[in-house]
């Protein structure tokens, strides 16, 4: 287990290089990795599954005890980050299929490994998980909803589909390893050494799949795609920030807000574009996902240098392990 834990801890440090050179090595060999893309849906649902499993009672805590920052850290998810993507995408001229792609990352529930940065940035980890918890139980309602409002005019959405969807990659998945972990904690605990590993491999595997799959549009528009996911994560985390100094919340909760509004599921995105759309709609969501793990750990690294006021209601460590 010591040898698990090295390796987990490795493999979470160097995420970011790590799915860069498997995107890359997609790029270069695209025709070996093609065939991927069916298996999306079953990895993302693997990933939900080791989610689900590092839930505990007490991450639903605040949602009693503090439901103003949580009320406010969600909305602002589901409404900033769809509009900005909506946007950014309209300003730059993508074409149809990206657009949707971008308003899909948008629209998505927060990403797992917002929980760590938090963390690390002296945020309050409390809300930061309470949030990715409830955004990822609203994402059936709400994901489906936004992006027929906002993507349908450029291309037909079928919500109902959506909604199936995301019960069977994201919630049901999450559900199971929530009621594994009651049921079978000692078996649980045991298999959290190994949920970055898999999270890691999962998600890797989602990006060369993507990338192989719409190699040649990559990179044709490959500049301009990767402007428009730095601005739309940068914003996300600026506008998120100022969205809790708005509302006068404490610094470790806008640092929260911030990071959770910023980093997306940008996985679940990804198989929902390519089960519903088609794979070049899902990279916005392979390039954002190895994005916002590198913004999220420099504006980390940044804000862990600057003290906050303590605030006592947040948890003293995430509970997350993937990514």
């Amino acid at each position: 287990m010591q040898r698990i834990r090295l390796i987990s801890k490795f493999v979470g440090l160097w995420f970011g290089l790590i799915v860069l050179a498997a995107g890359g090595l997609a790029l270069a060999v695209p025709e070996a990795f093609t065939g991927m893309t069916v298996a999306i849906p079953w990895l993302l649902s693997v990933i939900m599954l080791g989610m689900g499993m590092t839930l505990r009672p007490v991450d639903f805590v605040i949602v009693a005890k503090r439901p103003w920052p949580l009320l406010v850290g969600v909305s602002a998810q589901y409404v900033i980050m769809p509009l900005l993507g909506l946007g950014i995408a309209v300003a730059l001229d993508l074409s149809p299929m990206l657009t949707a792609g971008l308003i899909l990352v948008g629209a998505a529930p927060g990403g797992t490994a917002s929980n760590v940065m938090v963390f690390l940035s002296k945020g309050d980890t409390a809300l930061s998980v309470a949030m990715t918890t409830v955004s990822t139980l609203l994402a059936p309602l709400l994901t489906p909803l936004i992006v027929v409002l906002l993507a349908g005019q450029f291309l037909p959405v079928d919500p109902g589909a959506l909604f199936i969807s995301i019960l069977k990659i994201v919630l049901a998945p999450v559900l199971l390893g929530l009621l594994l972990r009651l049921l079978l904690p000692r078996l649980v605990e045991r298999l959290l050494e190994v949920l970055p590993l898999i999270s890691v491999a999962g998600i890797t595997a989602v990006i060369m799949a993507v990338v192989a799959a719409s190699s040649s549009t990559l990179m044709s528009i490959g500049l301009v795609l990767v402007v428009a996911v730095v601005l739309h994560n940068g914003l996300g985390l600026s506008v998120g920030y100022l969205i809790g100094r708005v509302f006068r919340l404490p610094i470790a909760s806008r640092r929260a807000i911030s990071i959770e509004v910023g980093m997306q599921n940008s996985g679940l995105a990804a198989a929902l574009a390519v089960a519903h759309f088609n794979p070049v709609a899902a990279l916005p969501a392979a390039i954002f996902s190895v994005w916002h793990n590198v913004s999220g750990s420099l504006l980390a690294s940044y804000w862990s240098r600057k003290s906050v006021p303590v605030d006592r209601a947040a948890a003293p460590e995430p509970s997350r392990t993937s990514v």
